[in-house]
C-alpha cells in the first residue's frame, strides 16, 4: 500500500466515524484496511489462477516487493 492509499483509507474511516458519531476512528480504519487487503488477495488469487505458475505463497511473499 502506498502512503496515499493509507491516507485515503484513513479519511474514509474518519468520515465513517463522524457519520456514526463514534469517537474511535481506529476501528473503522482497521475495517477499511482489512477490506482493502482482502480485495488485494482476491486479485492476487485471480491472477495466479489465470496465469498459472508459482504458488500462492510465492505470490504473497512477492506482493510487498512490487
Amino acid at each position: 500500500m502506498t502512503q496515499d492509499e493509507i491516507d485515503t483509507m484513513w479519511q474514509k474511516a474518519m468520515q465513517e466515524s463522524i457519520k456514526e458519531g463514534e469517537m474511535y476512528t481506529r476501528y473503522h480504519f482497521a475495517k477499511v484496511v482489512a477490506a482493502a487487503e482482502r480485495e488485494a488477495c482476491a486479485k492476487l488469487v485471480d491472477h495466479i489462477l489465470k496465469e498459472g505458475g508459482g504458488t500462492w505463497g510465492d505470490a504473497i511473499r512477492a506482493w510487498g516487493e512490487e
